[in-house]
């Protein structure tokens, strides 16, 4: 079953990937923009059927304003938005603003389509067990917020640091390696090495995940000051 969607997201890579699969399985993409924050309008001169709504940052204070313009300028668009699990309070201010479903961000791609599909026939797309962790988050509060991003960044090297880094701005092997004066298999070693402890089963989903946890703005951070960067 098509649908006419549009993808926005903060991370234009991102916006294109999902695009370019959304494709592959036969819907009709109008567009992916970036950043997510600015879309609104597009989204609205464009009407499509799903707006597929990728933030990084749900619980931060005006995260969902476009969707309220979105809804307000087309009602009958359904957004769908595609985020981190770590605030219960996100996920609660993005139905609050109007939002038609909520996907995990390191869902499959098979996961994101059915929501889609759903919020587009009018139902509410989000996962029972989402729902569960978020009210049981609600209702047993952490005596602090877990920094997703941190403790990712914890588990890696500074030089899988930097391989990250690199990964996230769409280099392969071979460019990896002649950036840190490497060989292409030790460059393969540590790309590996981070998929591994990131738990993820591709550059594309390791680049994601960074993104949305806050990770790849910390591990670019790092990466220019100088002194502490291995390469």
């Amino acid at each position: 079953m098509s649908v006419r969607l549009m993808v926005v997201d903060d991370h234009r890579l991102l916006a294109e990937a999902l695009a370019s699969a959304l494709k592959l399985r036969g819907h009709r993409v109008l567009a992916a923009a970036a950043p997510a924050a600015g879309a609104a309008d597009l989204v609205v001169s464009r009407a499509p059927e799903v707006c597929l709504f990728g933030t990084a940052a749900p619980a931060e204070p005006g995260a969902f304003d476009p969707i309220v313009r979105i809804r307000r300028g087309r009602p009958q668009i359904a957004v769908v938005v595609l985020g981190p699990v770590s605030s219960p309070l996100g996920i609660a201010a993005a139905f609050a603003a109007g939002a038609a479903g909520y996907v995990r961000h390191d869902e499959r791609i098979e996961g994101v389509e059915r929501a889609i599909v759903k919020a587009r026939a009018g139902e509410a797309a989000v996962a029972p067990q989402l729902l569960q962790s978020a009210f049981a988050e609600l209702l047993n509060p952490a005596a602090q917020p877990d920094d997703e991003g941190q403790r990712l960044l914890q588990l890696l090297t500074p030089r899988e640091v930097e391989v990250l880094v690199r990964v996230a701005e769409g280099e392969g092997t071979r460019l990896i390696a002649a950036g840190m004066r490497i060989a292409p298999s030790t460059a393969r070693t540590h790309v590996q090495r981070v998929l591994m402890k990131l738990g993820v089963g591709s550059r594309l989903e390791a680049a994601a995940l960074a993104a949305r946890t806050g990770l790849l703005d910390r591990a670019a951070a790092g990466t220019r000051q100088g002194p502490d960067r291995i390469g």
